[in-house]
């Protein structure tokens, strides 16, 4: 019988396959933290260790790396280590992370579009290595990554139209070896969030492509970090995800920079979060040096799980 997540140590954690992972998450009944580690932004908040590692023994029961490049590894620096005014030659593997962190790692993979007009910032062309593809697909099954999260970056033009794509072509490449995460959270400036009542397409069509594409959790925004979402907005995505197909996650992401905002606030928007039914809470990368403050990982998943849980999951990843 699989453990729930925010009770599981690392021992654990590292025989989990992707079925696995998913049933420890729905287990744990709406208390799993997720942590994003921004990897070419920085070599790490405090010298010696990762950003990763410290989201992990602040709390956050998984992490997603942001802008990974599959390809070129030497460009992901936010995996190397710095000591002593000197940069790790390579950077760590994925395997070697997951085994410090003691924790699932994901990595996200982008939906470009060239053609989309993105208003009020320059087109960034995405980098191979980060592209969602079946090459990196199979990169990331290879490497050892436990979830892929497909979506865009701001400035890269995503749509739902390429997201859809993508997750399509996620689950015939991967099948059930990977958890498969998809939506829309940020870049509202080419369509709107998804969950957000002004969307030219109902969020519930959306939702419903992405699950039948073969999404194993949907992501949201979180009400309170994006301009113009509610408790109730996502609250209604949520329910919808999990009747629509029993078992499917959903996933509410904190992003927006509001990441990077006092404890008291991420305090208050974690509450709104447990209250939307999302079964995973998610923290963005926007504080310093690619990761949200530790005491900010550390309050959400208090808010969201307790204290007793929180300690587990710091302790734990050890053992």
């Amino acid at each position: 019988m699989v453990k729930r997540l925010i009770n599981s140590t690392k021992s654990d954690i590292l025989e989990m396959d992707a079925k696995d992972l998913k049933e420890s998450i729905l287990a744990s009944e709406g208390r799993v933290i997720m942590g994003q580690h921004h990897v070419t932004l920085n070599t790490g908040l405090v010298d010696g260790v990762t950003n990763t590692e410290i989201q992990a023994s602040f709390g956050a029961d998984m992490v997603m790396l942001n802008a990974y490049d599959m390809i070129n590894e030497q460009a992901n620096i936010g995996l190397r280590e710095f000591k002593h005014g000197q940069i790790a030659e390579k950077p760590y593997s994925l395997k070697q992370m997951k085994k410090w962190a003691g924790v699932p790692l994901g990595i996200y993979l982008e939906c470009p579009s060239a053609a989309a007009v993105v208003a009020g910032e320059k087109y960034v062309e995405a980098k191979e290595g980060r592209i969602a593809s079946r090459e990196n697909f199979l990169r990331a099954r290879k490497i050892g990554a436990d979830f892929i999260v497909l979506g865009g970056n701001p400035s890269a033009g995503t749509t739902f139209a390429k997201i859809i794509e993508a997750t399509k072509l996620a689950k015939e490449t991967l099948g059930d070896d990977v958890l498969i995460c998809a939506g829309k959270w940020e870049d509202g400036t080419i369509e709107k969030v998804l969950s957000d009542p002004l969307s030219e397409r109902p969020a519930n069509d959306i939702i419903k492509d992405l699950i039948n594409a073969g999404a194993d959790v949907i992501t949201l925004p979180a009400p309170g970090s994006r301009h113009g979402i509610t408790v109730e907005h996502v609250r209604k995505c949520v329910e919808f995800v999990h009747s629509y197909k029993p078992g499917t996650l959903a996933l509410s992401f904190l992003n927006s920079s509001v990441e990077g905002a006092d404890v008291q606030t991420i305090a208050m928007i974690a509450l709104m979060m447990k209250q939307t039914g999302a079964d995973i809470h998610a923290i963005g990368d926007g504080g310093y040096a690619g990761t949200p403050l530790p005491e900010n990982v550390y309050q959400l998943a208090v808010s969201i799980k307790g204290r007793r849980h929180t300690i587990k999951r710091m302790a734990g990843r050890s053992r």
